[in-house]
C-alpha cells in the first residue's frame, strides 16, 4: 500500500531543473549548442511549473547572456558556474524582501490583509498576529469581511486561541465603518500596537471589491497592505496580485498553502509580474506556520542545495535548550536512554514533517525522493520505532541489554511489530548512543566527521533502516549489501559452471 508523503513547495521546479541541468553535467565539455540546449530545458522546466511565460523567458535569456560568454565556457569548471548563475538569478527573480511591517514604537500600527474569498486570508490573519506575538508586539485583530458571517466566528475563535482581542460588529455592519470603529477601540484599549483588519474577500475581483478595499486604504491609510494569495490557484494568483496592486499599491504579498503546491510557479512569477516581493509563505493549517519568506534560501531548496539556515531557526524554535543541556550532560556519563531518544524524536517531529525537514539538509533531496519511490515513509517509521519504546517497561528503555528473547517478542507484540525490528532498534541505539557519547568529548571538526559517519550509515533514520531491510529489492541501489552479496553469489555460481563446463 502506498504511503502519504508531504509534498516540497516547488518540486515540479526542483525536478524540472535538476533534468536540465543533470543534462549539462553529463556532457564532456560545455559548448554553446550543449548551453542552448540546457537553457531550453531550464525554460522549459519553468513552463511546466506553471511560471508565466514573459517571465520564464526573461529569466533564462538572462541566464544565456552570463553562460555563454567566453568566460564561463573556458573556465575550468563551466557546469558549476553555469548552476552558480542560475541560483542568483532565482534570487534576482523573486527578491530583494523587506520584511519588516513598519511597526512604529509609541504608535498604533494598522495592518490590512486583503485577497480573494478561499486564500486563507482569515486564517492567515491569525498567523500574523501570532509572528507579531512572537517579537512581542501586542495586536488586535479587527473582523471587517462582512460579506462571510463566518469569517467573523471565525477570527473570534483565532484570537481566543492566541489570548488576542478581536473587534467585530454585525454582518450588515459597514466595513469602512467597522475598521474605523475597531482602530478607535485599540487606541482606547492601551494596550494594543497593531491592529489587523481582516478585509472581505470575492470569489473574483470585482468592482464592488475594489470599491470597498480603496474607501479602507483612503480612511485609515495603514501602514502596509499585504495581499493574501493560495499558491495552488497558479496563475490566477498572479493575476489577482497584479489587480490588487494596481488598485491599492500592495507592501507585500502572503502566500499561503505552498506545503500543497507542487510546482510554485505563482511564487517565482508574482514579483516579477507586479514588482511586489513576497514577505510571508504559509507552510501549514496551524497557526504558527507562518514564515519570512527568504529567496535566497529559497533558490538553495529548489537547487537541492538545502536550507540549513531554515533547519536552524526551526530547531531553535522547538528545542528546549535546558532540556537539550541535560541530555548532553546523560551523554558525557554514559546515561542516554531509549526515553530521551524518543523525546528528541518528538522534538524533531514538532519541526513539520519529517520528508520536508530532511530536504532542508544538502544533498537529502534524492534520498527522499528513493525512499518515496521505495514505498517508505521516515514518518511512519518514527511512529512504529515510538510504538516498540512506548511498549517497553522503564527498566528496559533505562537498559535495553535486559531485553532478551521472550521480551522482544512481548514488546513485539504490543507495539504491532516482529522480535527482529526490536531486535534492529536496540542495535542501532546502541551504536547511536556509543558514537553520540563520543562526539559529546570532541571538538567541532571531529564532530562533523562524526555525523558524516553516522549519516552515511544511515543512523539519523533507524526506521527507514528497518524498511530498507524489509524492501531491499524495491530500494536497489540504496542496499549495498544485498547487492554485494548478490554478486557474490553470481561469481560463485559463475565458477561453478565453468569447473562444470571444463569436466
Amino acid at each position: 500500500m502506498s504511503r502519504g508523503h508531504s509534498t516540497f513547495m516547488f518540486e515540479g521546479i526542483t525536478k524540472g531543473l535538476e533534468g536540465a541541468l543533470s543534462f549539462l553535467r553529463g556532457q564532456g565539455k560545455l559548448t554553446e549548442q550543449n548551453m542552448q540546449d540546457g537553457l531550453r530545458a531550464v525554460q522549459q522546466a519553468l513552463l511546466e511549473a506553471d511560471v508565466q511565460y514573459d517571465v520564464a523567458r526573461d529569466f533564462t535569456a538572462r541566464i544565456a547572456e552570463q553562460a555563454l560568454g567566453a568566460e564561463v565556457l573556458k573556465s575550468l569548471k563551466p557546469y558549476e558556474q553555469f548552476v552558480g548563475i542560475v541560483h542568483q538569478e532565482l534570487i534576482n527573480l523573486m527578491g530583494p524582501v523587506d520584511h519588516s511591517l513598519n511597526l512604529r514604537r509609541g504608535e498604533l500600527t494598522v495592518l490590512m490583509l486583503c485577497g480573494l474569498q478561499g486564500s486563507g486570508k482569515t486564517t492567515t490573519c491569525g498567523k500574523l498576529a501570532k509572528l507579531l506575538q512572537e517579537s512581542g508586539a501586542k495586536p488586535m485583530l479587527v473582523a471587517a469581511d462582512m460579506q462571510r458571517p463566518a469569517a467573523i466566528e471565525q477570527l473570534r475563535v483565532i484570537g481566543q486561541q492566541l489570548g488576542v482581542p478581536v473587534y467585530s460588529e454585525a454582518p450588515d455592519s459597514n466595513a469602512v465603518r467597522v475598521c474605523q470603529n475597531g482602530v478607535a477601540a485599540a487606541r482606547k484599549n492601551g494596550d494594543v500596537d497593531v491592529v489587523i483588519l481582516d478585509t472581505a474577500g470575492r470569489l473574483h475581483v470585482d468592482a464592488d471589491l475594489m470599491r470597498e478595499i480603496e474607501q479602507i486604504d483612503l480612511k485609515l491609510s495603514p501602514q502596509q497592505i499585504l495581499l493574501v494569495c493560495d499558491a495552488m490557484t497558479g496563475q490566477d494568483a498572479v493575476n489577482s496580485a497584479k489587480a490588487f496592486n494596481d488598485a491599492l499599491e500592495l507592501d507585500g504579498v502572503i502566500l499561503t498553502k505552498l506545503d500543497g503546491d507542487a510546482r510554485g510557479g505563482a511564487a517565482l512569477s508574482i514579483k516579477a509580474v507586479t514588482g511586489v516581493p513576497i514577505k510571508f509563505i504559509g507552510v501549514g493549517e496551524q497557526l504558527d506556520k507562518l514564515e519570512p519568506f527568504h529567496p535566497d534560501r529559497m533558490a538553495g531548496r529548489i537547487l537541492g542545495m538545502g536550507d540549513v539556515l531554515t533547519l536552524v531557526e526551526k530547531a531553535q524554535r522547538e528545542f528546549d535548550a535546558d532540556q537539550m543541556a541535560e541530555q548532553q550532560e546523560k551523554l558525557l556519563k554514559g546515561k542516554f536512554t531509549l526515553m530521551d531518544f524518543k523525546d528528541q524524536m518528538g522534538a524533531v517531529r514538532k519541526m513539520g514533517p519529517l520528508t520536508q525537514i530532511m530536504k532542508l539538509l544538502p544533498g537529502m533531496g534524492k534520498v527522499v525522493d528513493m525512499l518515496s519511490s521505495a514505498d517508505i515513509d521516515p514518518e511512519e517509521d518514527l511512529v512504529q520505532i515510538e510504538g516498540i519504546i512506548d511498549s517497553m517497561t522503564p527498566r528496559e528503555r533505562d537498559n535495553p541489554d535486559l531485553i532478551d528473547m521472550s521480551r522482544r517478542r512481548r514488546i513485539a507484540d504490543g507495539s504491532g511489530t516482529n522480535p527482529s525490528d526490536v531486535n534492529k532498534l536496540i542495535k542501532e541505539f546502541s551504536t547511536m548512543s556509543g558514537m553520540m557519547q563520543q562526539m559529546a568529548g570532541m571538538n567541532k571538526w571531529q564532530q562533523m566527521r562524526q555525523i558524516k559517519q553516522m549519516a552515511d550509515g544511515g543512523l539519523f533514520d533507524p526506521g527507514a533502516q528497518i524498511q530498507i531491510a524489509k524492501k531491499s529489492t524495491a530500494l536497489g541501489p540504496l542496499d549495498k549489501r544485498a547487492q554485494q552479496d548478490k554478486k557474490k553469489k553470481q561469481r560463485k555460481d559463475a565458477r561453478k559452471q565453468r569447473k562444470k563446463n571444463r569436466r
